[in-house]
């Protein structure tokens, strides 16, 4: 499968990034019936289009219009890797050169896509590769969907789930983001239940209560990691601002005004700093009567980066307190290991053969 990119005049906008609204305001400005908004979104959002000519049963008048002011992204595939257990990896190139990660994970009879959402990210968690960067830009909406329209392409299996934990905090991005995933949760657009988009947070409090007051049709996770702020500070600036306590006061809101919504909690266990059994115990103090579902991740080593890999006992150990506490705790293996899948790993490895004169 190949893939091209072009450059986009500053005044085409992207339809892929739109609502239905603004397709319906779309057709209002070219003339033409509102009733064309339908097979625009359903060729856009559930065909994944790319060509605006190949779209079918539009007037003349309509197509003028989209080739004079609008234009469908299509992000370069400029790099990908395959794990032995399935995980797919794609660099996307979008049409300014910026690139980013998006991941294809099976599993259990369904194909998960990790959603980036920024080039690079602003938070700084001391564990993650992306934030070794720091931040160039965020991405738009029509951006976020192209990746899934890449992945959807480059797949063999129809994608059923959406996470947004790829580069980035989505959070930081809330106006563009929150339209993606109200793109990708309209049943007659894209069409993924609610239910099965989940948005991954590093505690970015304000933009959280936003999620409340907005009713954001998603899972909410909260990237958690520690369970002292002095630990919490160390590894993720964050925390900083938005201390444990006011972090997970703000979850006990959402699951209070989401009531049926069960929030997800991670928790990267990094050897020797917050895999403890006192840390475990001190997550089970803090979760209690929550109804938190709980993440392990044992960290995914990479060169450059301080931290190692707790022992499987560790790890055994530490999700057996929270079982015996009645948290539903799961040890989740990072998928595609062997290919470096983690968040921000590709495009690190990409750059350096690039600067070393290598091929991608």
């Amino acid at each position: 499968m190949r893939f091209f990119v072009y450059s986009i005049p500053m005044q085409l906008t992207p339809l892929n990034g739109m609502d239905y609204d603004q397709l319906l305001a779309l057709c209002n400005a070219a003339g033409v019936s509102t009733a064309h908004a339908d097979s625009l979104r359903a060729a856009i959002f559930r065909y994944y289009s790319t060509d605006i000519a190949a779209i079918a049963d539009l007037p003349l008048r309509l197509r003028s219009y989209l080739r004079e002011h609008t234009t469908l992204l299509e992000p370069a595939c400029t790099a990908t890797s395959e794990a032995a257990d399935g995980t797919q990896k794609l660099l996307l190139r979008m049409a300014d050169g910026k690139e980013v990660e998006t991941v294809l994970i099976p599993g259990n009879g369904r194909l998960t896509q990790c959603i980036s959402t920024q080039v690079g990210c602003a938070v700084g968690c001391t564990f993650c590769l992306t934030a070794t960067a720091g931040l160039t830009r965020n991405l738009s909406t029509a951006e976020m969907v192209a990746e899934v329209m890449a992945g959807q392409r480059i797949s063999e299996r129809q994608v059923r789930n959406l996470v947004l934990m790829g580069m980035g905090e989505p959070l930081h991005n809330y106006d563009a983001m929150a339209q993606f995933v109200r793109i990708a949760t309209d049943p007659k657009g894209m069409a993924f239940s609610p239910n099965r988009v989940t948005l991954s947070t590093s505690g970015l409090v304000p933009a959280m209560q936003r999620m409340i007051r907005d009713e954001l049709p998603c899972n909410l996770a909260v990237s958690l990691n520690a369970t002292t702020d002095a630990v919490r500070d160390s590894i993720m600036p964050i925390n900083r601002k938005y201390p444990i306590a006011l972090l997970l006061d703000t979850v006990r809101d959402y699951i209070s005004v989401r009531g049926n919504k069960r929030v997800l909690i991670e928790y990267v266990l990094l050897a020797g700093i917050n895999d403890t059994t006192a840390d475990a115990e001190r997550l089970c103090a803090l979760l209690a009567g929550m109804g938190c579902t709980v993440n392990l991740l044992p960290f995914n080593t990479y060169p450059g980066l301080p931290f190692d890999r707790p022992a499987d006992t560790a790890v055994s150990a530490f999700r057996a307190i929270l079982v015996e506490a009645g948290i539903i705790a799961v040890v989740r293996e990072s998928k595609g290991r062997d290919i470096a899948a983690a968040c921000g790993q590709l495009k690190t490895e990409v750059m350096q053969r690039r600067k070393a004169g290598l091929q991608a």
